[in-house]
C-alpha cells in the first residue's frame, strides 16, 4: 500500500518529496491517502488536512490505551504517538505483562514505520517511470483503500443508516462543492447514528 501511495502521488503531479516527507512525519496510511486524494482532485490544503485529521480521529482512543507503556517522558510519548497504529496497539494488547507489551508495541511500530517509508520511496521511484497510472488501474487505489478502511466498521444497522446517509449527502454535493469539502459534509449523517439507538431500545421494550 505504501508503494501505491508513493507511485500515485508522484504520477498525479506531486513533487517526489511530498509523499516521502508526509510518510516520515504523518505515518498514517488512511490519512495520507485521504489528504493526497483531496489535493490531486484539486482541493485546498486546508480541506486535505481536515480530511486526513477526520479519518485519524479513530486513533485517539488508542493513545489513551497505550499511554502507560510508551513511557513517562514527553519525548517517548511523542515517539509512541507517531508509532501508534492498529497493528502496534493490537500486538501490545495481546500481552498481559507490561514489559512484554512495551516491547511488542515498539518493535511492531518501528518495523511498520521503516517498512512503510521504504515502500513509499520505492513507489515514488516507480511513479516517476509510470506516468499513466490509469493504465494499470492505480488511479482507483485511493478510493479503494478508503472504502476498505471504512467497510469493517459498518456492522450494525444504525451505523449503516448513518454512513449511507453521509455518503449520499457527500455524493450529492460533489458537483457543487470544491474538492475535499464533500467528504466533510458526510458528517451530517452522524445525528442519525445518535437518534437510531433510542428508537431501537424503545422498540425492544414494546
Amino acid at each position: 500500500m505504501g508503494a501505491s501511495f508513493g507511485a500515485i502521488s508522484v504520477a498525479g503531479g506531486l513533487p517526489w518529496w511530498v509523499p516521502v516527507v508526509m510518510s516520515l512525519l504523518v505515518f498514517a496510511g488512511g490519512a495520507q491517502f485521504a489528504a493526497t486524494s483531496v489535493v490531486l482532485a484539486g482541493g485546498s490544503p486546508v480541506a486535505a488536512v481536515a480530511a486526513g485529521a477526520l479519518l485519524n480521529t479513530r486513533l485517539a482512543p488508542y493513545g489513551f490505551t497505550v499511554a502507560s507503556i510508551t513511557g513517562r517522558n514527553w519525548w517517548t510519548r511523542l515517539a509512541g504517538a507517531q508509532l501508534t497504529t492498529d497493528e502496534s496497539v493490537a500486538f501490545a494488547l495481546r500481552e498481559t505483562d507490561e514489559g512484554q507489551a512495551r516491547r511488542a508495541f515498539w518493535t511492531c511500530g518501528a518495523i511498520l514505520y521503516a517498512a512503510w517509508n521504504v515502500c513509499v520511496v520505492l513507489g515514488v521511484l516507480a511513479g516517476t517511470a509510470i506516468r499513466n497510472t490509469a493504465a494499470f488501474g492505480l488511479d482507483a487505489t485511493f478510493p479503494a483503500v478508503l472504502l476498505a478502511l471504512a467497510l469493517p466498521t459498518i456492522r450494525d444497522q444504525r451505523t449503516r443508516i448513518a454512513s449511507g446517509a453521509g455518503a449520499a449527502i457527500a455524493v450529492a454535493l460533489t458537483p457543487v462543492l470544491p474538492a475535499g469539502l464533500p467528504v466533510l459534509t458526510s458528517l451530517a449523517g452522524l445525528p442519525l447514528l445518535a437518534r437510531a439507538a433510542p428508537k431501537r431500545r424503545n422498540g425492544g421494550e414494546d
